[in-house]
């Protein structure tokens, strides 16, 4: 199952933590503290348990939500990357449902 993984961290330290835990799930970056992928219930509860730990009792806000492949076929999205700013490309093949002209985003 597709999941979204946001996190609010004022620490760059726990940050950095959770970037590389998320990673280490094959998760793929989107945005600075928003990462995208495709991981089991199993791994889901796991994750958000790391999670929870590296944030221990720092201010913070974290939230996973899970996607069913319909709903993850249905999303729509729009990039526009700048050159070497770290933040994937993969997911920006996406076709223009709303015209259904094959236009990608």
């Amino acid at each position: 199952m597709h999941v979204l993984v946001f996190f609010d961290i004022t620490s760059n330290k726990i940050r950095k933590k959770m970037n590389d835990v998320c990673l280490d799930y094959g998760l793929e970056r989107t945005q600075f503290s928003a990462f995208v992928g495709d991981i089991v219930a199993s791994q889901q509860r796991e994750l958000m348990l790391k999670l929870k730990r590296l944030l221990g009792d720092q201010p913070g806000a974290l939230l996973l939500i899970p996607i069913s492949q319909q709903e993850w076929q249905n999303r729509l999205e729009h990039r526009q990357d700048a050159p070497g700013d770290g933040i994937s490309t993969h997911a920006s093949g996406i076709i223009d449902r709303e015209t259904g002209d094959g236009t990608l985003y």
